[in-house]
Formats: structure tokens, C-alpha cells, sequence
């Protein structure tokens, strides 16, 4: 069998912060791995010498930077892979899948996290130490849509920009706006790197999602049940507008009513 096409290319990787996340954003990562990754995340965000990460203001700036720096790793399949490993599906069936998969596996990261919370303390973290945690969870759930917003591209037929790091600007400052990637707006075009508009845009969407786990006390302090219910809404509603975007670029029918 052929190797499967990834839309991206190597780049650098010093502590293999993005080959967690990465292997965190398959389809299909056992209940136990996932917790092994996220737990090594939360490490290796540590190691990075985040202690501030217990102010939710330094834990948003790390996110942004975090998931600037993990989107090259984000393995996106392109449609001839996609077709491979989903030969019986195709436009809307295809979409579905994959959105019920990213569902699944953002739902399975919110479960595995209340494991890494009984593995790092042994008391229930509080609000002064979850957003660590929070941060972690946040940036691997992140991930697994970005995955899903490339994929979602290639489904609908909707060009992704070449080369692996105009890709990864394309794929969050898309995630970011819940809209198909337009190579004309600002942000996306040749750019290598997020403007400053798009990284805006990106903390914005950002503090939404991360403000709205901590105002519930967050997955970690309201169990991976909870967790997991508001992993698998954001994902679902990210994907619903995005493809409502995407069949319009695309020129495909909308759904029935």
C-alpha cells in the first residue's frame, strides 16, 4: 500500500511538543495512550518553564503561541488518502465521518483528562491550578480540529494553500473565523507566518473556548463527563459552520431544511 499523503511539511521539533500533539489529533488513539500524551503535554508545557501558566492570561498567550508553532505537525489527509481510508464515502457522507471522528476524539480527550488530573495531584486541582491543565486540553483539542478543518477542505473540494507552513497559517486563521480558507484575506495569502490581525483573531476565539472551561470551573474540577459533553459541542459546532462555508465555496447544495 502506498504511504499515506499528509498535507504539511517536517519542520522543527526540539522537545516533541508537536509529535504529541499530532499523534493526540488521530482518529483513533486508545483511551489509555490518550492520557500518556496528555499527561506528556502537560510536561513538556512545564518543562518550558510556564509557572505562570496559573494565570489564565499567561496560559491564553501560551496557547496562541503553542498552537502557532504546532500547526506544521497537524497530520491533515488529503483527498486521495481520505478516499483510501474511507472508500465507500464521498462529499457529504465523508463530511459526516469525519466530523463524528474529530467528535470522538476531542470527547476522548476531555475523558482522559480527568486521568492526568488524578496522576498530577492527589487532591482535585483548583482554580488557582487548572488552567494549567485547562491549557493542555485546550491546545490538543485545538489540534484535533485543525485537523478536521483541513480534511473538511479537502472533502469539499476547496484548495488548501501549497506548502506546509502557508497551510498552517491557513488552517488556524480558518479554525479561528469558522470560514473556508480564502487566499485573499489578510492573514492567509503566502504568508509563512500569522499577522498580527489572524493572531488577534485566533486569541479571541481562543479566550471564548478557554473562558468558557474555567467559568464552568472547568473540565477538570466538573469531571471528564462534563469534559467531555463540552469537547464534543465545541468541535460539532465548529464543524457545522464551517461546512456551511465550505459547500458555499464549493458551489454544492445546502442541506434540506
Amino acid at each position: 500500500m502506498a504511504p499515506d499523503s499528509i498535507v504539511g511539511e517536517p519542520v522543527g521539533d526540539a522537545d516533541g511538543l508537536g509529535a504529541t500533539v499530532a499523534e493526540l489529533a488521530a482518529d483513533d488513539v486508545p483511551p489509555a495512550r490518550r492520557g500518556q500524551l496528555l499527561g506528556r503535554l502537560v510536561g513538556q508545557a512545564r518543562t518550558r518553564g510556564l509557572g505562570d501558566l496559573l494565570r489564565p492570561r499567561a496560559a491564553l498567550g501560551w496557547m496562541v503561541d503553542t498552537i502557532a508553532e504546532i500547526a506544521p505537525h497537524v497530520p491533515v489527509r488529503d483527498r486521495v488518502t481520505l478516499h483510501r481510508h474511507f472508500p465507500d464515502l464521498d462529499g457529504e457522507a465523508l463530511a459526516d465521518r469525519l466530523v463524528r471522528n474529530a467528535a470522538r476524539a476531542s470527547t476522548g480527550v476531555g475523558a482522559a483528562g480527568g486521568g492526568v488530573a488524578a496522576v498530577e495531584w492527589t487532591v482535585p486541582p483548583s482554580l488557582l491550578t487548572a488552567p494549567v491543565l485547562l491549557a493542555a486540553e485546550t491546545v490538543a483539542v485545538v489540534a484535533i480540529e485543525l485537523k478536521l478543518v483541513g480534511e473538511l477542505h479537502e472533502a469539499y473540494g476547496v484548495p488548501l494553500p501549497a506548502g506546509g507552513a502557508q497551510r498552517a497559517v491557513a488552517l488556524v486563521v480558518s479554525w479561528s473565523g469558522r470560514r473556508g480558507i480564502n487566499p485573499m484575506r489578510p492573514g492567509v495569502g503566502v504568508s509563512a507566518v500569522l499577522s498580527a490581525a489572524a493572531r488577534r483573531e485566533l486569541r479571541d476565539r481562543l479566550v471564548r473556548r478557554f473562558g468558557r472551561n474555567l467559568t464552568t470551573l472547568g473540565p477538570f474540577l466538573t469531571g471528564a463527563a462534563v469534559a467531555s459533553y463540552l469537547n464534543r459541542r465545541a468541535t460539532r459546532a465548529m464543524a457545522d459552520l464551517l461546512r456551511a462555508d465550505l459547500r458555499r465555496r464549493a458551489g454544492a447544495p445546502p442541506d434540506p431544511p
